[in-house]
C-alpha cells in the first residue's frame, strides 16, 4: 500500500467519512464539521483533494456528491505509523517504543495490554 499524505483538515473530513456506514453526501459532511467554521467551498476543496489523492471516491447523485473511502482508517494508521518509525526512529519500532517508555506514556494497564498483544503474536508464529 502506498502512503497517502493527508493534511490535518483533510483528516477531519476522512474521520467523518470513515464513520459513515454508507456513501455520505457533502452536505452531511459539512454538518459534521460545522464547528470548524469552514465554508462549503473549503470543504469541497478538501473533498476534491482527497479524491485526487485516492483516499476517497466520489459519485454524483442528482445534484449532490457522495463520498466513499478508498483508504480505510486501518490502512491510514498503519501507513502513518510506518512513516513515523521510518522518518523519526531510524526505521526501528524498538526506538519508538523506547521513546514512549522514556516519556512515561504507558500506564501499568497499557503495559499489561501490550504484553497480551505480544504473547498473542508469539502464539501465531
Amino acid at each position: 500500500m502506498k502512503h497517502i499524505n493527508i493534511g490535518e483538515a483533510e483528516l477531519e473530513i476522512m474521520k467523518v467519512v470513515w464513520k459513515a456506514d454508507e456513501p455520505i453526501g457533502s452536505t452531511a459532511i459539512g454538518k459534521s464539521v460545522e464547528e470548524k467554521g469552514w465554508k462549503r467551498t473549503t470543504i469541497a476543496t478538501f473533498l476534491a483533494r482527497l479524491v485526487e489523492k485516492g483516499a476517497l471516491s466520489a459519485e454524483r447523485r442528482g445534484k449532490a456528491w457522495y463520498y466513499t473511502p478508498i483508504l480505510t482508517a486501518k490502512e491510514y494508521k498503519k501507513s502513518q505509523v510506518r512513516n513515523l518509525i521510518k522518518n523519526l526512529f531510524d526505521g526501528s519500532a524498538e526506538n519508538l517504543v523506547a521513546a514512549l517508555f522514556e516519556e512515561e506514556q504507558f500506564s501499568e494497564k497499557d503495559i499489561q495490554e501490550l504484553k497480551a498483544i505480544f504473547e498473542k503474536k508469539e502464539g501465531l508464529t
